[in-house]
């Protein structure tokens, strides 16, 4: 029996194979990357929902850090009057900030969106539940539409949320690594 020689090329998506008897064709199927974990997305479903969540992560997280958290970080008349008809000083307004910027900034890092988006709900909870008693409901069905988004988001990348407590378990001392 003859020895046979192969030679691969592939060009798109079609992989042309040349052996000393003959040349055979294949059609592969292009496996693209999730945008938001990098694992292969596999279908038009699950591709759309991964742009989708995407996208809602990047526009939420800009919300929390440019109009909500710097307002309150520069001390912006509007933050500084809402902030006093709450009666917590403005220690509360600064930390409030703080908070939502942290969020903000984790939302756009893929492995810590899935928290972000669990620790922002309680954030919007709480600002639900001062809009009700302090501002006697005026605009009370911003944070709950806020938080439905950031359930989304939640929802879909909550496996971040174990894979960053396996990452940060790892990497305590006195814990095997593998």
């Amino acid at each position: 029996m003859p020895r046979q020689s192969a030679t691969t090329l592939t060009t798109g998506t079609t992989t042309t194979t040349a052996t000393g008897t003959g040349t055979a064709t294949a059609t592969a199927t292009a496996v693209t990357a999730d945008p938001t974990t990098g694992a292969p997305a596999r279908g038009r479903g699950k591709r759309a929902k991964a742009v989708t969540v995407l996208v809602l992560r990047v526009v939420l997280g800009l919300f929390f850090i440019v109009a909500s958290a710097v307002p309150k970080l520069i001390a912006h008349s509007s933050a500084t009057e809402g902030f006093d008809k709450i009666g917590f000083g403005d220690w509360f307004m600064y930390l409030t900030g703080v908070l939502e910027l942290a969020g903000g900034i984790a939302l756009l890092i893929p492995l810590l969106s899935g928290l972000a988006a669990f620790s922002l709900i309680g954030l919007m909870a709480c600002a639900f539940v001062t809009v009700l008693t302090v501002y006697n409901g005026e605009n009370a069905a911003t944070p709950p539409i806020i938080a439905a988004l950031l359930a989304v988001v939640a929802l879909h990348q909550r496996g971040t949320v174990v894979e960053l407590f396996a990452l940060l378990r790892s990497r305590l001392p006195g814990t095997a690594r593998a």
